[in-house]
């Protein structure tokens, strides 16, 4: 009886075996990972993603992923070129691009990364004064980059970029600078308003300039329509009395209203000119002829 579960019993630990030997022999890489092969401690090759055999006990694998990764450089200060002590907090993004230079020419990648951008950052700002940095952070970034990408090379990464988080000046500097930023804004507002008022004076004196031209035309319009029509009129007149050929009777005539007119006023004296005596030698023709008048009336009766 037990001479036939031997066998049995010894086919059922082979079986069991060689399943666990199947199992330990098969290994999934990921779509995002690629496998480092070692057989006996030695590098053997690199595998794609997938379904992957090795000879179990004899080779190993290490999985290494190919996805972007992120190391944060913890918070540090660094002396600027001005010599303000800052405090720097930065961002590294980077990619494995060569699994087998990721395994074996660095121990601990993460560690090494950070230590890497902490001493590279000082390095870098510290060329650059408090002001600068401030306002260069794409000039930072950009260096820093271009900085850890050559010295990780030879670790199979690419650093694809760096962030600088915050850059935080001390406490009285950055009191200093919101200060000197209020003044700023205040002189900029002070120079507008300025401007402004500037611009309202010279718009009003412009205005008050163009009203001013205008009654000036309106006024001497006026005029010129007034002397022209005065022309006009004398002109009417003197062509009337040319045209009714006056003698000096009429003259005289003429003159004689003209005194009554002044003598209406309040005038105590009237001054005659000197041509009137010419004026008033025509009075005896008047005369003639007021008394040729009645001689006419006379003879009629």
């Amino acid at each position: 009886m037990f001479g036939g579960i031997g066998p049995v019993l010894l086919l059922a630990i082979i079986a069991i075996f060689v399943v666990v030997v199947a199992i330990a022999s098969i290994r999934i890489v990921q779509p995002y990972q690629k496998g480092v092969v070692e057989r006996l401690g030695r590098y053997l090759r690199t595998v794609q993603p997938g379904l992957t055999l090795i000879i179990p006990f004899v080779d190993s694998i290490q999985k290494v992923d190919m996805r972007e990764q992120v190391v944060d450089v913890p918070p540090q200060e660094v002396i600027t070129k001005d010599n303000v002590v800052v405090t720097v907090d930065a961002i590294v993004y980077f990619e494995a691009t060569d699994p087998v230079k990721l395994v074996y020419n660095v121990a601990d990648f993460y560690n090494a990364a950070t230590k890497l951008a902490q001493t590279n950052l000082r390095n870098v700002i510290g060329e650059l004064e408090l002001d600068t940095a401030l306002t260069s952070r794409d000039h930072i970034n950009t260096r820093l980059r271009e900085v850890l990408d050559e010295a990780t090379d030879k670790w199979g990464v690419r650093v694809v970029r760096v962030e600088i988080k915050r850059i935080d000046p001390p406490a009285d500097i950055t009191q200093s600078m919101h200060q000197q930023m209020k003044a700023e804004r205040e002189k900029r507002a002070a120079i507008l308003e300025s401007e402004g008022d500037r611009q309202s004076q010279i718009l009003s004196a412009e205005g008050q300039a163009e009203a001013v031209k205008r009654v000036a035309d309106a006024e001497r319009y006026k005029l010129e329509v007034e002397a022209t029509g005065q022309g006009n009129a004398i002109t009417t007149v003197f062509n009337a009395i040319k045209d009714a050929e006056p003698d000096n009777r009429l003259i005289a005539i003429q003159y004689l209203e003209a005194l009554k007119v002044m003598a209406d006023g309040d005038a105590s004296k009237i001054f005659l000119p000197y041509e009137a005596s010419g004026v008033l030698g025509a009075l005896g023709g008047v005369k003639e002829l007021f008394n040729e008048q009645d001689g006419n009336s006379n003879g009629r009766g």
